[in-house]
């Protein structure tokens, strides 16, 4: 799957700690979410590293399913009115979905790396070809 000089590593180990996913030592971010051009201790070029919004979606579902069961467990028991809410709950679910952003978007580098993923490309299976009775033919 790899380069023997590089065995595999384990990704969610590597890719919660923000590390490269083929050394497992270099730093995959710079700043707070930004991907490095390449690794500083094995040189791997981080170009293939897409995780879009992969990170901001599992985060928010994360964050929002326990945040939903702690907010309705928290307004069952104490019933505190809404400027509480606004006060104490809002601030701690926008906490919640920022500090897992970079742990998650490490993560799916990881995953990019083993699993060699790359962006889709499409071609024709050749059912509109030459002599197909959908290709509109010129007469000349």
């Amino acid at each position: 799957m790899s380069d023997p000089a590089w065995p595999p590593l384990n990704t969610l180990k590597t890719g919660l700690a923000c590390r490269c996913p083929r050394c497992g030592q270099g730093p995959l971010l710079k700043g707070f979410l930004t991907i490095r051009e390449s690794c500083p201790k094995c040189g791997l070029d981080y170009g293939f590293a897409d995780p879009a919004d992969g990170p901001a979606f599992f985060g928010m579902s994360l964050v929002g399913v326990i945040g939903m069961v702690a907010f309705m467990g928290f307004e069952f028991t104490v019933h505190p009115p809404v400027w509480v809410h606004m006060v104490v709950t809002l601030p701690l679910l926008t906490l919640g979905c920022l500090a897992v952003l970079r742990p998650l978007k490490g993560w799916l580098v990881a995953e990019q790396y083993i699993h060699k993923a790359e962006q889709a490309q499409f071609s024709s299976v050749g059912g509109h070809g030459e002599g197909s009775p959908w290709k509109t033919r010129r007469k000349s």
